[in-house]
């Protein structure tokens, strides 16, 4: 009987046993029971609306009561309506087999490349259970794009304690009103801030208007840059957006100014400038001073100028006192007829000087890029090199269309008054010798020329100023041989044009001349060219 015993109970632990397993296994399974998945756009526009669609099924046997879904926004983003960034919407009860959509809605704020996570959890208690249960899963988009230009156009070398002005450029070209923008900029040290245009908050931020789609603007800064000769200064500037008292980084832009290293003793001049850049084509006036800096005279000196470089033309050198040997490039002053190098007391100075003319230009164009223009200066014991760097040779093309293969532009040509005409405007930029950098076209639309919107390639870094009606492509870099063996970089865009009636039996101005400028990191010129403005031609009635 005793052995009966022990087995009944070993049968009995045994079946206790199995039904705690089956229990256990099927509370394990019942977390399965829920699909839950978000479907939405994997690389959407920041500041264009995105739609996420949360799907959920009851795959169970049984029916899920007091289900609950929280969706949670990514991070820096604005839910549509009244939602907040996360949403609790309680659920009816969810019966085996049955399939359920829900859709949130809102934009994402971001820089590009960011990539923004939206997660969802669904929290619920299986039919005749007591114990909650929750599922949860995520969807991860990146910012593929941002439809806002923001630009800081400033000189890449700066004279120590000279006055300088350069600007922060912005645009939009997003569907949607921009509001809450906030431009910001970090100073290098050795910068002393004296103005800005608008007035800025504490001297480094800038709150910018609301921007409707082709809106942009301008903050003009005023100022000096000290420090060491040669070094470099870094400008940081960005740009943000206020979101539920938090400031939300959309751009950022990082410019580089150099401090110009001045000349010593023996110096030269081009032009009246100690610091010239020479053109293509251009006449040269050199002057050569030399300057006794100690106490005891200097006499019978002899003075030498040694002239290298492909843009020389060496058949236009001219000196009034010097004499020229065309074969080794040298002019050479005698102190036999010049004061000065016959004797030169301390603290005196003397100078010599010649004409040039340089090629380059489209009837004698050079061979390569980079050309410098050297002259290597020997008097007494002093040996000085300097070289003068060659700008390059560059022009922006501006042509309108109508009928044209890019935005169909159509309308009454010549003009009509009252009646709009599309315009596609072209530029297209050209560039011979050395790369350039910051290159910018701009162009003023007159006041019966607006915008439409519509940009090719439609990513082109272009913007517009409203209150001074500019337009301004910025290119950025600009390089040697571009239209020439390289693809002419362009960008498309629409006007429309409406003239009134006092414009009848007029030409009037659509679009002013282009002017394209740019800093030629060769020669470290800031230079410019320009094309003719665009007419549509006698108004008509």
């Amino acid at each position: 009987m005793k052995h009966k015993f022990v087995v009944f109970i070993l049968i009995l632990g045994t079946l206790i046993g199995l039904s705690g397993y089956y229990y256990y296994q099927r509370n394990v399974y019942s977390r399965e029971v829920l699909r839950l998945e978000i479907l939405g756009e994997p690389e959407p526009q920041a500041l264009a609306g995105i739609d996420y669609l949360v799907k959920y099924k009851n795959n169970g046997n049984v029916s899920l009561e007091d289900a609950e879904l929280i969706f949670q926004y990514p991070e820096n983003s604005l839910p549509s309506g009244e939602l907040r960034q996360r949403a609790i919407t309680p659920l009816e009860d969810i019966y085996p087999g049955e399939e359920r959509t829900a859709t949130f809605s809102g934009k994402l704020l971001g820089r590009e490349g960011e990539t923004k996570t939206a997660k969802v959890s669904l929290k619920y208690r299986p039919k005749n259970l007591k114990a909650f249960f929750e599922s949860s899963t995520t969807f991860t988009s990146r910012i593929k794009s941002l439809p806002l230009t923001f630009e800081v156009d400033i000189p890449s070398k700066v004279e120590a304690g000279k006055e300088l002005q350069f600007f922060i450029n912005y645009f939009s070209n997003s569907e949607w009103p921009v509001a809450g923008l906030r431009a910001k900029i970090e100073y290098p040290s050795g910068f002393e801030f004296f103005s800005s245009k608008p007035q800025a908050l504490d001297k480094t931020e800038w709150d910018l208007p609301l921007l409707q789609k082709t809106d942009g603007g301008r903050i003009e800064i005023r100022g000096k840059l000290l420090g060491d000769l040669q070094t470099q200064k870094s400008f940081r500037a960005t740009l943000g957006l206020w979101s539920e008292g938090n400031f939300i980084l959309l751009k950022e832009v990082t410019r580089v100014a150099e401090v110009i290293r001045p000349s010593l003793l023996v110096f030269q001049q081009i032009n009246g400038s100690q610091q010239y850049t020479a053109s293509p084509s251009e006449v040269l006036n050199y002057e050569i001073f030399f300057r006794n800096i100690g106490q005891e005279p200097f006499q019978e000196l002899f003075l030498a100028a040694n002239l290298e470089g492909e843009a020389f033309d060496f058949d236009t050198v001219r000196s009034d006192s010097g004499q020229f040997n065309k074969d080794g490039g040298f002019i050479t002053w005698d102190w036999r007829e010049i004061q000065k190098l016959r004797f030169l007391q301390g603290g005196e100075e003397g100078k010599v000087e010649f004409w040039v003319t340089l090629k380059g230009g489209s009837e004698t164009p050079l061979s390569q890029k980079n050309h410098s223009l050297k002259n290597t200066v020997v008097i007494s014991q002093v040996r000085e090199e300097f070289e003068t760097r060659l700008n390059s040779l560059f022009e922006v093309s501006q042509m309108a269309f109508v009928q044209d293969e890019v935005f169909q532009s159509s309308g009454p040509v010549p003009p009509i008054a009252g009646q709009t005409t599309n315009y596609t405007i072209l530029w297209e930029a050209k560039n011979l010798y050395n790369d350039l950098a910051g290159v910018t076209v701009r162009a003023t639309l007159s006041p019966q020329t607006r915008l439409t919107g519509k940009i090719f390639p439609e990513d082109a870094p272009l913007t517009y100023d409203s209150a001074s009606r500019e337009v301004v492509w910025s290119l950025g870099k600009l390089e040697a041989g571009s239209g020439i063996d390289k693809p002419s970089p362009s960008v498309a865009f629409q006007v429309a044009f409406n003239p009134d009636s006092s414009q009848v039996g007029q030409t009037p101005q659509i679009v002013s001349q282009a002017k394209i400028s740019g800093q030629d990191t060769w020669s470290g010129a800031n230079l410019e060219s320009t094309d003719s403005s665009i007419t549509g031609g006698p108004v008509g009635q």
